[in-house]
């Protein structure tokens, strides 16, 4: 068997991200052998394989749900923006260039769709199922010829599609409705139905809709997932993704010790892997918050600059915001604070950018004895070692070398007094070295804060990946789910109009026209549901588009054929 299914969504934050990862926990624990599976992603929060490969962080979420270790065939494509106009491509986990929106759409993605379906194949041909997240929303009918995301992808397999739609936004009937009369007569026929995410209230209310849409469109709804609270869940990009919505809308524990631990995040611009601080928020009594603001370090017992995909860019973000000024002053006043990667490299003494933004030579905040100089080539790796007596291991993403000049040393970087700065991501996972470490910041704060002793980040993360077992295997039709995964999309979909005209040449195309009868009437609505923290990944930005200037080392299908042709020479 090598069933699949792909999950779309009416809009970007439908919450296709942690519905796939649902369905990946709800399969595995049914003996079934999973794996998810993104052709392109757009984000800049990312993880390193053990390849070392580097993937987005959603994708790496799924795999843990399905009990698998992730891999870059898993999300073949990253996208990591590094302004409103372009992105770093990584190609099968490795960086291939810088690309503008208009180039990449101009052709180079059309061109991705052997590697794309290579990857999606291998999957096919090791797994029992294979769990596809879309991207933004189907219908997106200017970018349809070039699609290897959504309706391309699912043509290609011949997977059925699964529609999601967030209900907490409104106008979810119109956007399931719409969405499908927007696509063409052949990409209908593989959207098998719906899921409604972030239900609120009796669904005995929403059923006469259900029934209407059914009337309208010959597809039924797999379920209703009711909004949960507070699952925390990897998201993909955006600022009030995971920690920051899990913050307003859980109750924080009460703390172990007399006092709280109140985290203040800068949030700079381009911010990666805002998922290190998940864990300290996993604390009781460790309250984090995103500013960007000085006074609103005023009161915090530890600031966090964290990762960026603009080191330069976030440190004149910092000085215009008066942040940088209040930063300094920390230092000196020996209360804590602690860079992680582009965080680390904005507190030293230099930066020597010709890659990033090229700028050139720039002055940082000089409060670590770090000096930076920025490299071609990425640094990828899964590093393990000590810190602070306790055992701790993270993974790295970065083109900045640093050159640590003094300090005591911390990972790969270093201490002076209560400033901390790292390379590494993930460390703060680590529960004992957390604990230590939140020690040595309370005790820098002046705060009567005690970690609790038991807390276990791994054991939280897999408790939030069973809710989502949970939500599917509940408050969906799992039998009818697992017969569209085993079986693909029902016979004889009815084609809803005006739909879009076919393209020739579209991604995918070949897939044979359906307009036939209506299925078997759609069954009553179970249990109304959702998911909290939708994915936050803004891939609406795919508008914008990518221009290569980078590497153009071999990549499969001629990518870097293709990017060596395009490279900036002025980058060179």
């Amino acid at each position: 068997m090598s069933g699949g299914l792909l999950v779309a969504g009416t809009t970007s934050d439908a919450g296709k991200s942690v519905v796939t990862a649902g369905i990946c926990r709800w399969l595995v624990r049914r003996g079934v052998k999973v794996a998810p599976f993104k052709a392109q992603n757009m984000s800049l929060n990312s993880f390193v394989t053990r390849e070392g490969a580097e993937i987005g962080r959603a994708q790496a979420m799924q795999a843990q749900a399905a009990r698998v270790e992730p891999t870059a065939l898993m999300n073949p494509v990253l996208l990591k923006p590094g302004s409103d106009r372009s992105s770093q491509v990584v190609l099968m986990g490795k960086p291939v260039g810088e690309m503008s929106a208009r180039g990449y759409h101009g052709g180079r993605q059309e061109a991705l769709l052997g590697t794309v379906t290579d990857c999606l194949e291998q999957l096919r041909s090791t797994y029992d199922a294979v769990i596809c997240e879309g991207a933004g929303s189907p219908a997106e009918i200017n970018l349809r010829r070039t699609d290897i995301v959504n309706m391309g992808i699912a043509r290609a397999a011949r997977f059925p599609v699964l529609v999601v739609g967030d209900i907490d936004r409104g106008g979810v009937f119109a956007s399931f409705f719409g969405t499908t009369a927007l696509l063409s007569a052949e990409d209908q026929s593989l959207v098998a139905g719906y899921l409604v995410n972030k239900f609120r209230g009796d669904v005995s209310l929403l059923e006469p809709g259900l029934d209407m849409l059914y009337g309208l469109t010959g597809r039924r709804t797999y379920g209703v997932l009711p909004y949960a609270h507070g699952l925390g869940i990897d998201e993909e990009d955006g600022l009030r993704v995971s920690l920051r919505g899990a913050v307003r809308e859980s109750v924080v524990a009460p703390p172990h010790g007399e006092d709280v631990l109140r985290v203040a995040v800068c949030a700079v611009p381009l911010m990666s892997n805002f998922t290190d601080v998940d864990a300290l928020a996993a604390e009781p009594g460790v309250v984090v918050r995103f500013v960007d603001r000085a006074e609103e370090l005023a009161d915090a017992d530890l600031v966090i600059v964290p990762g960026t995909r603009g080191t330069v860019k976030a440190l004149a973000w910092l000085r215009e915001r008066g942040l940088a000024e209040a930063l300094v002053r920390r230092a000196a006043e020996g209360r804590p604070v602690l860079g992680i990667c582009g965080g680390f490299q904005v507190l030293g003494e230099r930066i020597e950018d010709e890659v990033e933004s090229r700028a050139g030579v720039v002055d940082g905040l000089g409060v670590l004895p770090v000096r930076i100089r920025f490299d071609r080539d990425k640094t990828l790796a899964r590093p393990v070692g000590s810190a602070l007596g306790e055992p701790v291991e993270g993974y790295e993403i970065h083109h900045g070398v640093a050159d640590v000049r003094g300090g005591e040393p911390f990972l790969d970087g270093c201490r002076v007094g209560a400033v901390w700065g790292t390379h590494w991501h993930g460390s703060l996972e680590s529960d004992a070295f957390r604990r230590r470490f939140l020690v040595e910041v309370a005790r820098a704060a002046g705060r009567r804060f005690v970690p609790a002793p038991d807390t276990s980040f791994g054991v939280l993360r897999e408790e939030q990946l069973d809710r989502l077992g949970d939500l599917v295997e509940e408050h969906a039709d799992a039998d009818a789910l697992w017969r569209l995964i085993d079986g693909g999309a029902p016979a004889g979909l009815p084609f809803v109009p005006p739909g879009a005209p076919s393209v020739p040449g579209d991604v995918g195309a070949g897939a044979p026209e359906s307009r036939g009868a209506a299925p078997d009437p759609a069954p009553q609505s179970p249990e109304g549901l959702e998911m909290a923290h939708p994915e936050a990944q803004r891939e609406a930005r795919k508008n914008e588009g990518l221009e290569v200037a980078g590497s153009a080392e071999a990549t499969p299908h001629g990518l870097g054929q293709e990017a060596e042709q395009h490279v900036d020479q002025e980058a060179l």
